[in-house]
């Protein structure tokens, strides 16, 4: 198994480093608001951490772009990059390093790590990279060599909209093929820990298909890090950029920092599942060659998209990455990247999904709780916390939700769930609303009972500290704003946001009045319309317009579980295309979910969201049904998922 962050006490923390092509947007902020979700949870717990993220600066596309603004490569990068640090400002991002694979200690690094290469043996006495000749295809947009199995419909399934070159050039190459079976075997082991399930049986599936030796280095591009025993040369964008994992924390430069973050920690990758092969492959297969640890776990989430679509700079479909501050804030826009979507799936981004989201969890469920309770101490103890006591029925209850929720917290972190931890910490809050409201403490005030009264709102602001504390990693600028308000003083809200000292002791401590801490956000009033023409009765009769309207799709079924408490409700994963997304469906009395998995089914894809039973489905499946059968519609033949229907 993998080494944790729980047995080392220390965890490295990456995100891809983004190709400086174009400017930064709200997929490239979902990783890196997910990775600073997880640094800062870390710490929450009392652990080390090092939060690495940056930008990949080299290769062709670069240069191309650069030139075709009229900028030298250096002057292209320095410009992109101040939009990414900016970007990250914006968002409360505390990275430890930012790096740039045009620094010299990267360059330093990448050299040092193309010579051991270059004087490295395989497991069976051959030399680890040869020189040969690659023809074949080659994506500038990903900059990556293809092969006609990656291929769809002759073109790059990442960038259709750009040719696909054929280029002949003299290479040196890696000999992968002497390290694929050291490789399965420490995936299927879990040596090399890849999350979620599905994309740990994408990635073995891999090694069915067949996996050739991988060029490491480009003939005929300038901008790039020349290879040290050949530099009529340049180090492949890709070897330049995986390298940024080590080189990052002193590689080549420091190697007792080094140790400290590779050798001596838990070293988690974050990132899309575009590049998963790279990753999952290629970049564990460089360090076994030269000798270095492979990383321990591999986190590989799914795509936010808009009508569909994964946002790219070559569909003009991108939103910047702190599009929902304005509305939202900071935090609200933080609070949405990390909880909309199941992190590891893909997730349509839709308006008013995102307004309901927050108005429920941060505007009703927090903020509305903190005001609740402040004015009520405000107005009958002059502002002063009283004493929480937690020894009634009802109040050793709410503790033990909470000790529950924090042990929720802790084994979320551990297994990459921001969303569970989120929520964990969101129970706290949800559990200590219906406490206040079961309590009735309004009805105590006008009774004049005081003690029965403190009680009730010691306990809630000691309960709403708490919440606080866990949500702080998604929540870093409203959280130290609450925490003040209810009198603590800044070196103490350090130790509880960053040292894992999560006691809140505030009896006695006075609240501080200050304006909402999630003030709703209401839907803007739509403009009159012009009043519409009367219609005739259709008797049920519909138009072309409407059926076309209908998207039905073939999807796979690729996990199935019975919805606790009952009978008929099944919790389906299902794969559309390259999307996974989740369903439910009432056909628990007609199929086993062992009997579904790998099945092909019709559903209808652009179906609105919805809540059953508290879990989101997001789609419906098609079937037919005569008195007591049911069946599922399903397709003849060999269809692919992701097939249209109609």
């Amino acid at each position: 198994m993998a080494t944790s962050p729980a047995q080392t006490g220390r965890v490295l923390i990456t995100t891809p480093i983004y190709y400086v092509n174009d400017r930064p947007h709200l997929g490239h902020a979902y990783t890196t608001v997910a990775a600073d979700f997880m640094a800062r949870a870390h710490r929450l717990l009392g652990r080390e951490v090092f939060f690495l993220t940056g930008t990949d600066e080299h290769g062709e596309k670069v240069a191309e772009t650069a030139w075709s603004r009229g900028l030298t490569p250096i002057e292209h990068c320095d410009d992109v990059v101040a939009g990414f640090q900016d970007a990250w400002q914006a968002l409360h991002i505390d990275y430890d390093r930012f790096i740039r694979t045009t620094e010299e200690d990267h360059v330093n690094g990448v050299t040092k790590i193309l010579e051991r290469l270059h004087e490295a043996k395989t497991p069976d006495g051959e030399s680890v990279i040869y020189e040969g000749d690659y023809k074949g295809l080659y994506c500038t947009g990903c900059e990556k060599f293809l092969n006609s199995r990656e291929l769809e419909d002759g073109r790059c399934p990442i960038h259709p909209n750009r040719e696909v070159r054929e280029i002949t050039e003299r290479n040196y190459f890696f000999r992968l093929s002497s390290y694929l079976d050291t490789l399965k075997s420490m995936i299927e082991t879990d040596e090399i820990l890849i999350r979620p399930e599905i994309r740990k049986r994408e990635v073995l599936g891999l090694f069915g298909q067949g996996l050739d030796d991988f060029s490491i280095s480009r003939e005929k591009v300038e901008w790039g890090i020349p290879l040290p025993f050949d530099r009529s040369q340049t180090a492949y964008v890709w070897v330049d950029a995986l390298s940024n994992y080590i080189t990052g924390i002193g590689y080549g430069n420091h190697p007792d920092n080094y140790r400290k973050w590779w050798n001596d920690a838990s070293v988690l990758h974050l990132l899309a599942k575009d590049i998963l092969k790279f990753h999952t492959i290629f970049w564990p297969a460089m360090l076994l060659a030269i000798g270095e640890k492979p990383p321990d776990e591999l986190f590989i989430h799914g795509y936010l998209t808009l009508v569909g679509q994964k946002m790219s700079k070559s569909l003009a479909n991108v939103i910047k990455p702190d599009a929902w501050v304005p509305e939202y804030g900071v935090d609200g826009a933080r609070y949405l990247i990390l909880t909309l979507f199941r992190f590891g799936q893909d997730g349509e981004i839709k308006e008013e999904m995102i307004r309901e989201k927050y108005n429920a969890d941060l505007a009703n469920d927090f903020g509305n709780l903190v005001s609740r309770a402040s004015k009520m101490v405000l107005g009958n103890f002059g502002g002063i916390i009283p004493e929480a006591d937690f020894s009634g029925p009802e109040e050793k209850a709410l503790g033990e939700i909470i000790e529950q929720a924090e042990k929720t917290f802790a084994e979320a972190v551990d297994r990459v769930d921001p969303n569970q931890a989120i929520a964990a910490a969101l129970s706290i809050a949800r559990e200590t609303n219906r406490y206040f409201d079961h309590a009735k403490p309004w009805a105590r005030a006008k009774e004049k009972d005081l003690d029965g009264l403190g009680v009730i709102l010691g306990v809630t602001l000691e309960a709403i500290a708490k919440a606080a504390i866990y949500l702080f990693p998604a929540l870093p600028t409203k959280v130290p704003e609450l925490l003040r308000s209810l009198g603590l003083l800044d070196d103490e809200i350090a130790d509880r946001t960053g040292k894992g000292k999560v006691v809140a002791a505030l009896v006695g401590r006075e609240i501080q009045k200050g304006p909402a801490l999630f003030p709703r956000v209401e839907k803007q009033k739509p403009k009159p319309e012009a009043p519409k023409k009367e219609t005739k009765p259709t008797d049920g009769v519909i138009s072309i317009d409407d059926v076309f309207a209908v998207k039905l799709k073939i999807a796979e079924v690729i996990e199935a579980e019975k919805v606790e408490k009952t009978d008929k409700l099944l919790q389906l994963q299902i794969k559309i295309g390259e999307e996974t997304r989740q369903i439910v469906a009432g056909i628990a009395e007609y199929y086993r979910p062992e009997d579904l998995v790998g099945r092909m089914i019709v559903v209808v894809a652009n179906l609105k969201p919805a809540k059953i039973r508290g879990i989101e489905s997001n789609g419906m499946l098609l079937a037919a049904k005569k008195g007591k059968e049911l069946r599922l519609l399903t397709p003849d033949g060999e269809i692919r998922s992701g097939a249209s229907v109609g």
